[in-house]
């Protein structure tokens, strides 16, 4: 084993504690847009119990009025407890299918392998962490208005979900989840890609030759990377997603983790009942539900998430070095 390699196997449990530092950063900071975003996106107009809003800024002035700092913080446990958990297990099967691909390439990868890398990672992750994503669009959509008996909090909903839906209800929404995965490939690819740039970019400009990397970038950097690579993903997909239109992923995943009436009847059977529903009684307009609160929560997101990540790292890989 190369020495390079040596220390990459040694970085993998710093990958997942960093990715999870930034998974916790993120959601402590935008979890109101999310909760904003999830309550547009299951609201079809034809039920009781969800309020309506006119905009982003009125959802959030009117669940701060009506609900307090807990309406804008519903779901925030299993919210964070998704994606510390995501981000930690994404960032550690990324990295690992990064060095299974490395092997005999001389540790370089191009942006295909990165590709395939960053989607065998969200797949994982994906059914590793549904039914905590479940639990959290349930609690998010509690409102005063409901009419069934609340959660208590997320032990209370896993039980109640459990007992009364069985099992296979925690995966409800895992195939517009996958879909879902190329998303996250893209910006990674995006995100490795730029970072190559800007590094080779600044060293080309130092006076110190073969600087460590890490030592290049700062928490501008990797703010800019983060923000630049989610928007590359979505402009990169929106123009796929329009021509062979393909609806909106996360409010089809939104509108079946649905909890179901007081009949016990859920209000999607399946992802093509989804599409046809919605199509129906809403037009095209129906899939895009949330989009306004979704763009305002996505760069400034993944900024936060590589900014910690990265600095956590590279706080870490020191105390690797001393051991």
């Amino acid at each position: 084993m190369s020495a390079e390699a040596s220390k990459r196997h040694q970085w993998q449990w710093e990958n997942a504690t960093a990715g999870a530092a930034a998974g916790f950063a993120t959601v402590a900071v935008m979890h109101p847009l999310d909760v904003v975003r999830t309550r547009f996106q299951v609201n079809d107009g034809r039920v009781s119990h969800l309020p309506s809003y006119k905009n982003t800024a009125h959802a959030v002035f009117t669940i701060a009025r009506s609900e307090g700092l807990r309406g804008l913080y519903a779901g925030f446990l299993p919210g964070v407890l998704g994606s510390t958990i995501s981000w930690g297990l994404y960032f550690f099967f990324y990295d690992k299918a990064k060095q299974r691909y490395a092997r005999n390439r001389e540790g370089k990868l191009s942006p295909g392998l990165h590709l395939a890398s960053a989607a065998e990672a969200g797949g994982l992750v994906s059914l590793c962490t549904n039914p905590v994503w479940l639990v959290k669009t349930r609690l998010q959509l509690q409102t005063p208005l409901h009419q069934t008996r609340p959660y208590s909090g997320i032990y209370d909903a896993f039980k109640t979900i459990l007992r009364e839906e069985g099992f296979r209800a925690f995966y409800k929404g895992i195939v517009p989840s996958l879909f879902l995965v190329s998303h996250g490939a893209i910006q990674f690819t995006a995100y490795e890609e730029l970072r190559k740039v800007i590094v080779d970019f600044k060293s080309e400009r130092s006076t110190v030759h073969n600087q460590n990397p890490d030592k290049l970038l700062n928490s501008v950097d990797y703010a800019v990377l983060g923000a630049t690579s989610k928007l590359a993903a979505i402009l990169l997909t929106y123009p796929f997603q329009v021509q062979l239109s393909v609806p909106s992923f996360k409010v089809m995943r939104a509108r079946l983790q649905q909890r179901p009436s007081g009949d016990g009847v859920p209000r999607y059977m399946d992802t093509w009942h989804v599409v046809k529903e919605t199509a129906r009684f809403e037009g095209i307009r129906g899939y895009y539900r949330g989009i306004t609160a979704n763009l305002l929560k996505n760069a400034p997101a993944s900024s936060i998430t590589f900014i910690v990540y990265e600095n956590v790292l590279k706080l870490l890989k020191p105390t690797t070095r001393n051991d």
